[in-house]
């Protein structure tokens, strides 16, 4: 169950029990299995996820999407994602990832060619950021696009790339010029089957066991121009925008682990006995439970508030990343106290309690650690902005700018 006390629209309640049918029905008996092999989805799964209108519930009717609110996209990723997070991540990436970016940054020709096919789960497409010396310094990046008559040739190496080497097109961000900083650097769609693209090993994570992530690997991959899709001075700061709408996904991942463990914990001390009585019945399982919900309340209700701006059309960078520091946070610490009131069993694969806190790290590495949202929501509240990089080099990329 969800647990919150905020009444929904009765459109986002069917939609919700919809999605809890076909994730406890098509995914829940077979999870434990699937994480021990590390499955992930297959092509026709998507497909399905597609069939269901699902990949494109916040994608424009005009390109087979439903014209649908982020609130409606992120209660089908939140009730997935409670069972199977690999077939929720499919709705996540279509709805708030990088084909969202696409359809606010790009050309018609370009949501024409690839959003159809992305919201039809023929395809997908992955963001790529992260670079081997830059991860939380984004803009310290390497990877190169140059600009050659109608060519665009393309080299460096992506790493850490959810979906690495399974989706079909990958929103490529990179260095367009020689200028220093965020000022050089753009985005291009680049095809998986192109020549020049390979890809890493896939990673063996702790966690996301079923969502594949490898290195993305481009040596000189010509492209067209007409695949830019962000270009400097500008492009990264209107990449860096859409990527809010991104950790909205991420933070909605956070707040189903938390809520999933919740609702397990709840059931499991009314029913487990110890000297004689239910556990719920001792004062310190109470404590916990309250605890728990409370933190799961919180994140909820700051998650909520960042969808309903967004959906109102006045996002806010302030509030996502309040919801995804907090939701992060909240999913390892409600995991962990979920397995700690379920005992031993807590820590068996069985009980699934054990999977999810180790997701629940890996969502907290993902899309900007929690302490880099709190160096944002710090920029945010004094109003300017904070250089990381040693006060010589700032001051000479500063001279530079």
């Amino acid at each position: 169950m969800t647990t919150t006390f905020e009444p929904q629209p009765t459109e986002v309640s069917e939609l919700r029990e919809i999605a809890r049918q076909v994730a406890e029905k098509r995914y829940a008996p077979y999870v434990e299995q699937w994480d021990r092999d590390r499955t992930v989805i297959t092509h026709d799964e998507r497909r399905y996820l597609g069939s269901l209108g699902w990949l494109g519930i916040a994608l424009p009717e005009k390109y087979g999407g439903a014209g649908g609110t982020f609130a409606e996209a992120l209660t089908v990723v939140e009730e997935l994602a409670k069972v199977w997070p690999p077939a929720a991540f499919q709705v996540f990436e279509a709805n708030v990832g990088p084909a969202q970016h696409l359809a606010r940054l790009g050309t018609e020709e370009q949501k024409q060619r690839f959003l159809p096919g992305v919201i039809s789960g023929d395809n997908a497409m992955a963001i790529g950021i992260s670079e081997p010396d830059a991860g939380s310094a984004a803009t310290d990046m390497v990877t190169r696009a140059e600009i050659r008559g109608d060519t665009v040739v393309v080299r460096g190496l992506k790493r850490w790339i959810s979906n690495g080497g399974d989706a079909d097109r990958y929103l490529v961000y990179c260095r367009m010029n020689d200028i220093p900083g965020a000022k050089g650097i753009g985005a291009v769609i680049v095809e998986a089957d192109r020549k020049g693209v390979s890809f890493g090993a896939r990673e063996r994570l702790m966690g996301f066991r079923g969502l594949p992530s490898a290195d993305v690997i481009l040596d000189d991959v010509e492209i067209p121009v007409e695949n830019i899709v962000a270009r400097p001075p500008d492009g990264f700061r209107d990449l860096f925008s859409m990527f809010s709408i991104e950790r909205l996904g991420n933070t909605t991942m956070s707040l189903a682990l938390g809520q999933a463990a919740l609702d397990k914990t709840i059931a499991y001390v009314q029913e487990r006995e110890q000297f004689g009585r239910p556990i719920a019945e001792f004062q310190a399982v109470q404590v916990s439970l309250a605890d728990m919900l409370l933190e799961v309340e919180s994140a909820r209700l700051l998650r909520d508030r960042a969808v309903a701006g967004l959906d109102a059309g006045n996002p806010s960078t302030l509030h996502v990343s309040l919801a995804k520091c907090a939701a992060n946070e909240m999913a390892k610490r409600v995991t962990d106290m979920a397995m700690m009131l379920h005992g031993a069993n807590g820590y068996t694969e069985e009980y699934g309690l054990e999977r999810m806190h180790r997701d629940a790290h890996g969502w907290a590495l993902a899309g900007g650690t929690p302490n880099i949202q709190r160096t944002r929501i710090a920029s945010e509240l004094l109003k300017r902005s904070f250089d990381q990089r040693p006060a010589r080099k700032a001051a000479v990329d500063h001279q530079e700018a």
